[in-house]
């Protein structure tokens, strides 16, 4: 299938690998060769009928691929694809999509992928190896940070034949590259003009996917139909998938007029993120008749945690000190109780409840190794598990913790003249601002300013709308936000974009504290090393240690598992993904109608 031989240029290189229709981070895939369909999908699903998103916010987009714009993110997937699919039963496995087939070698020194000879666009035009490399560039050169960061790593592209695409990476140290390239959208080179790929657009890309766009209200709706004639329906990877003949993705603008839309039957399904909701907002008709059915889903992966994000770019926030004092000051015993019913957990940890978790956790010897040449970056009570988040009494006027901040903050340089914290040098009070875009983002920091008001600290809270939230986010022109990093048991490349160096100046990564520290690059590129799972959690134990021990964000809160609400007309398989709920597992029940 593959060409053996690419001439003298390549001589010399690692010995060639056979191909294979899958390929795992770490050990082997899961499922044989021969798989019928992925373990957590009704491979019997019916076919028809609308599933509809109720998605908070608006988007100005159809190109989740740049950095311009809020665009619609269900384009990926939805309406195109990549080279492999994941196994969401997996920390990170791909299985065969655009290409039927993968091969690199013990070293990882290379990829190539064979092009399925039945994949197609929306068009009917067949998907080529030249399509791939034009993806691959246009990623490259255009896509969003990530992308440009992930594929400049390779350092020669090439078409082997018609369905065969080879790319050789010059000894760059990344076992997780392969998996990456797997995982690239692919277009159509002939439907994407290079020159206005960056602009924002209301026109859907051409896809290969199971759907197609059309209809789209600006700032309100899209609507995906699904292709009949789509070419990958009957994969492993595909059956049992992508059974609603319609998808809308509906937009609101406020949280409380999108539960009340919900209540009504207008969208047919709510990832509840909302804790007094989840235990007070559901005592109505349709809940408790049965029409709508709420489902706590445990999940095998990193809880998603939110953060209170400084900005290390401003000089309030340079010093350490600083930051662990107001680490101090946030009384998430009040907000938990007052708030939240006592339904959230919370962690230092940046993969909370899951083995890649160094909370709790002594270092092992190998992360230790790791971490010897940046002794200074870890705490010694992280280091050796001891570490725990400060606890208040719960009364929102804790003294002890109010002592233990202005100790900190007195060693960092200020002191109280009057009411207010003042630089003891330059005479400048110690005030911040805290971005939001929601209500309850502002809640919980009008909550927290107050306990800093009571520290002598000048804190304001600015409301703005999701796009000028999303604007400041990605241009780091902010104090502080409130942000939440997704982790999967899988991390790798993207964690460079999430707290790398070089990523603290490139604007729009997702380094939104600023974080340049040489021990987290260090931890980064050991996981990215690992060959053996057992080296690559202890990679990921000491990049969380380091991450901790540099105070960047405030940890809130995670919740214990997810609550979905949805209308009895939808309905699910038996048994969810280690990844939680997928919409596109399930189907419409034929029995029940839209209201």
């Amino acid at each position: 299938m593959f060409v053996a031989v690419l001439g003298a240029a390549l001589a010399g290189a690692w010995a060639q690998a056979e191909p294979a229709p899958s390929i795992a981070m770490h050990g082997k895939p899961a499922l044989p060769n021969d798989f019928k369909n992925l373990p957590y999908v009704n491979p019997n699903a019916p076919k028809g009928g609308r599933l509809t998103f109720g998605l908070l916010g608006t988007f100005d987009s159809l190109n989740p691929f740049i950095v311009r714009g809020i665009a619609v993110q269900q384009i990926r997937g939805y309406v195109v694809e990549s080279l492999m699919a994941r196994n969401n039963d997996e920390p990170f496995s791909l299985y065969g999509l655009l290409a039927d087939s993968i091969e690199t070698n013990e070293a990882r020194s290379y990829v190539a992928f064979h092009i399925n000879p039945a994949a197609r666009f929306s068009n009917g035009t067949p998907v080529t190896a030249q399509d791939v490399l034009f993806s691959w560039q246009l990623m490259r050169d255009h896509g969003r940070p990530n992308h440009r960061l992930y594929y400049s790593k390779v350092k020669d592209a090439r078409a082997l034949d018609a369905q065969t695409v080879r790319f050789d990476f010059g000894g760059e140290a990344d076992r997780e590259l392969p998996l990456i390239l797997g995982l690239m959208p692919v277009f159509s080179q002939k439907a994407v003009n290079v020159d206005t790929f960056e602009d924002t657009s209301m026109t859907a890309p051409l896809g290969s996917g199971p759907y197609r766009v059309t209809e789209v209200r600006p700032g309100a709706s899209v609507t995906l139909t699904r292709n009949p004639d789509y070419w990958g329906r009957d994969l492993p990877v595909a059956r049992g998938l992508w059974n609603f003949d319609e998808v809308r993705l509906d937009f609101y603008r406020e949280a409380n007029g999108a539960f009340e839309a919900f209540k009504r039957g207008l969208y047919d399904f709510r990832n509840e993120n909302e804790p007094l909701r989840w235990h007070e907002g559901y005592d109505f008709p349709a809940a408790r008749n049965g029409e709508v059915i709420r489902d706590t889903v445990k999940t095998g992966t990193p809880r998603p945690s939110e953060f209170l994000v400084f900005n290390t770019r401003r000089p309030v926030f340079a010093d350490i000190r600083v930051r662990q004092a107001l680490t101090l000051l946030f009384d998430f015993e009040w907000i938990n109780r007052n708030y939240f019913f006592g339904l959230y957990s919370r962690s230092p940890s940046y993969f909370a409840g899951s083995e890649l978790s160094a909370e709790g956790r002594p270092a092992s010897a190998h992360e230790r190794e790791i971490l010897a040449p940046y002794a200074a970056s870890v705490r010694p009570d992280i280091m050796d598990g001891r570490y725990r988040l400060p606890v208040t009494d719960g009364s929102g006027r804790d003294r002890k913790a109010l002592r233990a901040a202005l100790t900190l903050l007195e060693q960092a340089g200020y002191e109280f003249k009057g009411t207010h914290l003042r630089n003891r040098e330059t005479g400048e009070p110690l005030s911040f601002e805290i971005l939001v875009s929601t209500r309850d983002q502002e809640r919980i920091a009008l909550a927290y300013s107050r306990d800093l008001k009571r520290a002598g600290i000048e804190v304001s809270v600015r409301v703005v709308d999701a796009v000028q939230f999303d604007q400041r986010r990605l241009a780091y022109d902010f104090d502080m936000i409130q942000n939440r990093w997704d982790q999967s048991l899988s991390p790798g490349n993207e964690q460079a974009f999430y707290w790398g160096s070089q990523a603290a100046d490139t604007p729009g990564t997702r380094n939104y504290m600023g974080a340049r520290d040489p021990a987290i690059d260090a931890a980064i590129n050991a996981m990215l090393e690992a060959r053996e799972r057992p080296d690559f959690v202890d990679a990921v134990r000491a990049l969380d240690r380091v991450l901790m021990s540099g105070a960047y964000a405030i940890p809130l809160y995670n919740p214990p598992a997810q609550w979905i609400a949805r209308w009895n007309r939808i309905k699910s398989p038996s048994r969810t993904a280690l990844s939680g709920y997928l919409p596109e597992t399930w189907w419409f029940n034929l029995q029940k109608q839209t209201p």
